[in-house]
């Protein structure tokens, strides 16, 4: 045994992954808890975004204003004590807004590069489709390489780095199409609709006086977690097992999009690994180390509805992407595990 497996406890030893599951499962009740002080509500954003927290995955939040997409980002933030940071896309901004450029320096007469908004670790991308495609680009490198190149010189951002982008829906004024190259490398895409009535009715008591924001997360949200440890739950759920059956109905779930009748575009291996990982920390949340179908169908509409398009017979018929996930998910054999 090598000195890198004497040191980790996952591999070989049971007591070590039943601690793993543990520790991930107390994580996710704890932010949680701080995040429902909060925001209200809107399940599917807290259970997805928490799962892409611990998968070292990117989140798009999708829709209409004044649903408080960015007050759950900015909690999340509070709550998981990461670096925070925060762009509000416009139509007007430019690539170097985001990603920083090279400045003259009058002091040492050269140019020194003056990082951006993007060097942080909890990046809040917000109403992310009001700019156009060049400024969406900027996100390609560092969504994927967590890295940026500027003048042929490649900076690092801190880890972990995880973007949370909102827009919203594409029937609204003054949005753009997110290219699909940058929507695939979001992890997942969670819709946020309006809420039930006795949550509505908690958001009126609960935000109802002016206070600032900034001020009412610091007194009111507790700081359960750090930079660090969510490098360590990234680590740790990656040790999760998953069956080679279970990998086989991911496999066939992903490729069945590429032959589905109603699908002009289908989802690419990316998504496969995201269904994967996503379904051992939806396992560890609920308590288990290991992963089961439920876990992988509980997250394929968030997994797939972004890296999928409908055809043109499709959108003229009134289907949706969703309602035709479900229908291709019935279609597939689940394996018995």
């Amino acid at each position: 045994m090598n000195d890198s497996n004497a040191s980790d406890p996952l591999v070989g030893s049971p007591e070590g992954l039943s601690q793993t599951v543990s520790e991930v499962r107390t994580f996710f009740e704890r932010v949680s808890r701080e995040v429902g002080k909060v925001f209200v509500g809107q399940d599917e954003l807290v259970t997805t975004a928490l799962i892409a927290l611990v998968s070292g995955g990117h989140v798009l939040i999708e829709g209409v204003p004044g649903l408080g997409k960015t007050l759950f980002v900015k909690t999340l933030g509070r709550v998981i004590g990461c670096q925070f940071g925060r762009i509000q896309f416009t139509a007007d901004l430019m690539p170097s807004d985001v990603t920083g450029a090279p400045i003259f320096d009058m002091k040492t007469q050269d140019f020194r590069f003056r990082p951006g908004p993007v060097f942080t670790q909890l990046l809040l991308a917000d109403e992310i489709n009001r700019s156009p495609a060049k400024t969406h680009a900027a996100l390609l490198e560092i969504m994927q390489e967590a890295r940026v190149t500027i003048d042929g010189v490649t900076h690092s951002v801190p880890a972990p780095f995880l973007v949370f982008a909102t827009q919203n829906p594409l029937e609204s004024e003054g949005t753009y199409s997110l290219p699909e190259a940058q929507l695939d490398r979001f992890m997942f895409k969670a819709m946020v609709g309006y809420p039930s009535e006795e949550e509505e009715a908690r958001v009126l008591q609960m935000h109802s006086q002016k206070v600032d924001m900034d001020t009412y997360l610091s007194n009111e949200v507790a700081n359960v977690s750090n930079s660090q440890t969510i490098q360590n739950l990234i680590q740790q759920v990656s040790k999760i097992n998953v069956e080679p059956k279970l990998l086989q109905y991911i496999n066939r779930i992903v490729r069945a999009t590429r032959n589905w009748p109603t699908f002009h575009l289908g989802a690419s291996p990316r998504a496969g690994l995201s269904l994967v990982q996503g379904a051992r920390a939806l396992a560890a949340f609920r308590g288990r180390d290991y992963a089961v179908p439920d876990d992988v169908a509980e997250i394929v509409l968030p997994a797939l509805r972004h890296r999928v398009v409908l055809g043109a017979e499709a959108e003229v018929e009134g289907l949706g992407i969703d309602q035709e996930l479900r229908t291709l998910l019935k279609s597939i054999e689940v394996p018995r595990t």
